[in-house]
């Protein structure tokens, strides 16, 4: 029983296609994405969304005070609910994620994918670390997908003395060049009967694969994925933005991935270091190559077709962005995939079963709506205090308000605090106060977000990487 193929995809899938996987033996050309998010907004979505808009102006410009009172109220609201979600996963115990390995000889096929594109130099770091996964080599694939543009990572790969079971692949010109459509081109000429995504700059631990084929093993069939944690090392020099990503990366994936695992619901994967059991992943046609963020797609997708998805202990290293120009456009493009992923899952909300779909406000939308409202919302109040100045000559906080958002940001430095300790990691205490700028920093990336959402939906900003130089694990 523990490599049976679990049965096709049950009904009701959201904004995908059942598309067949390649032939035993055969090697298929990159196939079409005939459904997904290619449809940003539908006239008439547009239309109700250029209403609302309009209401709330048109209600905030008539009466300034009521209108203003109303959308921090609004706030506030999402924000505590954002707060709460976070203090339920910091109560919840980790549970103990293991099952007894499997012997050498039981030990399934398993495929690593890699998409990359311009990350030449990279390549020979990435060789290395590939190369340090334990697991047998006559069971193992490794597929480097690169674009047939990419001129200058092609050459890097081919100047390397790579393993046979390392192979490049050259994904055909197409539209959208995005990383899930590599990855689809992938998934048609994989091998295992389980597969695992990577990115440029991971390196993940070297018994990673063991660990999710024994727990795949010990699960049951409807366990279609495994998110590794994944872990931020730090520049050994002062940087700001990449303390705050670890922080950010510690309490999802130490904290919060793990409790909505242990609650049972399905959340929005990582972008790397998903662990699949093959045929559910093809049963659901694979990745969705117009989302730029496919990975927190696929989750609910495989939840609406009926699978589970669960959480591994050993980690996968990254480096973080260091600068505010690799930081913006990487996250402006999060924020529009998640909005992608909202409006695609959100059209058909009830093909998703109540349980998923409240998933998908919970894990999805009370996040995004949190995070990038917290800017316009200071920027409010702000406002709200220059006008009671004007008016009296003194500025009066709520006291209401400050314990609230006191409260609020105890919480989240509590659950980053917790993700660390978690990792392995000392969490430090000066780092806790700058969630508080490191949040104001959103509202240099979410205009970004919402312009491509509705010009350029399918646009990959490219985050560019580095080779390891001055970092340590956490």
């Amino acid at each position: 029983m523990a490599h049976e193929e679990p049965a096709a995809a049950k009904p009701g899938l959201a904004c995908a296609p059942v598309l067949p996987a390649a032939p035993s033996g055969q090697r298929r050309q990159i196939r079409e994405w005939p459904v997904g998010s290619h449809v940003t907004l539908r006239p008439v979505e547009s239309i109700v969304l250029g209403i609302v808009v309009l209401a709330l102006l048109a209600l905030t410009l008539a009466a300034p005070h009521p209108g203003l009172t109303a959308l921090t109220t609004g706030f506030l609201g999402i924000f505590l609910a954002s707060a709460l979600i976070r203090l339920a996963a910091i109560l919840t115990p980790r549970r103990g994620n293991s099952a007894p390995p499997l012997p050498e000889d039981a030990l399934p096929p398993y495929t690593v994918i890699v998409p990359l594109y311009r990350e030449a130099e990279v390549a020979a770091e990435l060789a290395v670390n590939l190369n340090r996964l334990d697991y047998p080599r006559d069971r193992l694939q490794v597929l480097i997908a690169l674009e047939a543009s990419d001129q200058a990572t092609q050459a890097a790969f081919a100047a390397l003395p790579l393993p046979d079971h390392i192979e490049v692949l050259i994904v055909p010109e197409g539209h959208p060049r995005t990383k899930p459509r590599a990855c689809n081109f992938a998934l048609d000429q994989a091998t295992g009967a389980h597969v695992v995504i990577y990115d440029a700059e991971d390196a993940p631990h070297p018994g990673q694969l063991r660990e999710a084929a024994a727990r795949f093993a010990a699960g049951s069939l409807e366990l279609a994925c495994l998110q590794a944690p994944l872990r931020i090392e730090t520049p050994a020099y002062l940087a700001f933005i990449a303390e705050q990503f670890r922080l950010e990366y510690a309490a999802l994936f130490e904290v919060i991935l793990p409790a909505f695992a242990r609650w049972g619901l399905p959340f929005p994967l990582g972008g790397t270091s998903n662990h699949f059991r093959i045929a559910p992943l093809r049963a659901i046609g694979g990745w969705d190559p117009y989302n730029v963020t496919e990975d927190a797609d696929i989750g609910f997708r495989l939840a609406a077709a009926g699978y589970s998805l669960d959480t591994l202990n050993l980690p996968t290293l990254e480096t973080a962005p260091t600068r505010l120009r690799q930081w913006g456009p990487q996250r402006a493009r999060w924020i529009k995939g998640h909005l992608q992923t909202l409006v695609c899952h959100g059209r058909t909300g009830p093909r998703l079963g109540l349980r998923t779909f409240s998933a998908l406000l919970i894990t999805l939308a009370v996040p995004v709506a949190a995070s990038n409202l917290h800017a316009p919302a200071m920027l409010i109040a702000l406002l709200a205090m220059l006008e009671d100045w004007r008016v009296d000559g003194i500025v009066s906080i709520p006291i209401a308000h400050m314990v609230f958002y006191v409260g609020c940001w105890a919480i989240c430095a509590l659950g980053g605090a917790l993700g660390v300790l978690r990792s392995g990691g000392a969490p430090r205490f000066l780092h806790l106060f700058g969630l508080v700028p490191y949040w104001l920093m959103w509202i240099l990336a979410s205009p970004r977000a919402l312009l491509q959402f509705f010009f350029a939906p399918h646009h990959w900003d490219k985050t560019q990487h580095a080779p390891r130089a001055g970092r340590h694990a956490p």
